[in-house]
């Protein structure tokens, strides 16, 4: 099992920036780390997910081009940089770990979940 904590969430202006972190511990590996979130009245839907590596990373569309998940596997830890904030990624933001890699990711893919972060966005 795999216990996440994530920190680096708060209120913030449209076009502005934030980096999310993920510290991961537990006796097994995080092979593969990603981030969802859920908007208010919304389903969680999945942002981005990264290798063991970190040469392999996937995103959704709407975020393709303003967020980067990246990991510092010395660290335990995964990133999540958000530029370019917009009202519509306001959320709370979830880092997950799993072992496996969908070709189309899924929620089910991740098999463990941090209690999350509240990104919020003014326009």
């Amino acid at each position: 099992q795999v216990q996440l904590v994530e920190s680096g969430g708060g209120l913030v202006q449209a076009g502005d920036s934030l980096r999310l972190s993920c510290a991961a511990s537990g006796s097994t590996p995080a092979h593969i780390m990603g981030w969802a979130r859920q908007a208010p009245g919304k389903e969680r839907e999945f942002v981005a997910r990264i290798g063991w590596s970190g040469t392999s990373t996937s995103y959704t569309d709407s975020v393709e081009g303003r967020f980067t998940i990246s990991r510092d596997n010395t660290k335990n830890t995964a990133y999540l940089q958000m530029n370019n904030l917009k009202p519509e990624d306001t959320a709370v933001y979830y880092c997950a770990a799993g072992s496996r890699w969908s070709v189309r990711p899924r929620l089910s893919d991740f098999g463990s979940w941090g209690q999350g972060t509240t990104v919020t966005v003014s326009s």
